[in-house]
């Protein structure tokens, strides 16, 4: 095949920047340099968009000290990363984009839009998919008209924060404690708390209101956890199963990144049917949000009923070594060179399909 030359974008301003820039390092490492000729750009904390020259960089945060501004063109007939250096500014075309964000800013939409303004194909899912993905009270709408059970849930709003009394009324009517209260709009369960009484419950409202201006409040569902890998464009492709043994009272931040006791487990046993029903579900999910190329879609299965409940979809999940979606790949034989390498060409096979169907507006 020709070489290409593909973007990887990373960091970001959201919460899961760290995450973030460990994802890229491995999707860079594992991007065949005889296919690819990769350009690395770092998004800072506070939006500044940086040239990263070598991935010991991104691992050492020394690309944060780059001199060379490094951004995306949104100009049509460019397709070009627009290098600025003391106030000369030198082109360099790309044929892709690979973002390796998460969270916000990242996974919600708006860099999608930058890449669809800019004619760029990129990997992933398109701008409405990531937006009502990474917003989990539309999720939530969309889950609800295809009748797979999720957890009970009160939205709120910081505009109510005033009447925060009244707020926790209103969600203990609804929901027992333990209840756990999420930004509606964040990822890697930043932001995430877990109340058992109104005192915690108040204090997880605020919490979530630092990471967001929407919030749920969400029934607890006891039972184990499971995520399921999706893959691919037109006919997308599920992977097996894998559980998460929380070392912690729920799967949060520093449980997932910074506990060594947490831990996954590919092909764990259910009881008959259970696999089949998560895998079917996951794959109904993503096409009712009208996924692309990659996402995970996450569940319980309820201790007791047995039931499979979905908790979330990912549309930009995490690409580190410990990260879910790449080792259920692995399990599935798709060493994450060939996973890199089919997200990559799912990108091209996207923007070779909208201008055969949209010629006009593709053009």
């Amino acid at each position: 095949m020709e070489k290409k030359s593909v973007a990887v974008i990373f960091g970001g301003i959201s919460s899961e920047h760290e995450v973030s820039c460990v994802s890229a390092i491995t999707i860079i490492t594992n991007m065949n340099p005889d296919h690819y000729d990769v350009t690395m750009i770092g998004i800072t904390k506070d939006g500044r968009w940086l040239l990263a020259d070598s991935i010991e960089d991104i691992r050492s945060g020394e690309w944060r000290k780059s001199r060379v501004t490094a951004i995306i063109s949104p100009d049509r007939g460019q397709k070009a990363i627009l290098l600025i250096e003391n106030g000369k500014v030198e082109m360099r075309r790309i044929d892709a984009a690979f973002p390796a964000l998460h969270g916000l800013y990242g996974e919600d939409g708006t860099i999608q839009g930058l890449f669809e303004l800019a004619g760029i194909p990129y990997v992933g899912c398109g701008v409405l998919s990531s937006a009502v993905s990474m917003d989990k009270m539309f999720t939530k709408l969309i889950v609800n008209t295809l009748g797979i059970r999720q957890a009970k849930y009160v939205p709120v709003s910081v505009t109510e924060f005033p009447r925060m009394e009244e707020i926790a009324d209103r969600i203990e009517k609804e929901i027992p404690y333990p209840i756990f209260v999420k930004p509606a709009n964040a990822g890697s369960s930043r932001g995430i708390t877990k109340a058992h009484n109104r005192k915690e419950l108040i204090q997880g409202l605020k919490t979530a209101g630092s990471h967001d201006c929407k919030i749920l409040a969400e029934e607890t569902i006891v039972g184990r956890e499971v995520e399921c890998a999706v893959l691919g464009g037109v006919d997308p492709k599920v992977s097996g199963v894998g559980e998460i043994l929380s070392a912690a009272e729920f799967y949060d931040y520093d449980a997932k990144y910074h506990n060594e006791e947490s831990k996954t487990v590919l092909s764990p046993v259910f009881p008959e049917g259970t696999t089949d029903r998560i895998r079917e579900y996951a794959l109904r999910i993503f096409r009712a949000v009208d996924g692309y190329g990659i996402a995970r879609v996450d569940f319980f299965v309820e201790d007791g009923t047995g039931d499979v409940v979905f908790n979330e979809i990912n549309t930009l999940p995490g690409f580190t070594e410990i990260s879910m979606y790449p080792m259920l790949w692995e399990a599935e034989g798709i060493p994450k060179q060939e996973l890199v390498e089919c997200l990559i060409r799912s990108a091209f096979a996207r923007k070779r399909q909208e201008e055969e169907r949209c010629p006009v507006i593709h053009q």
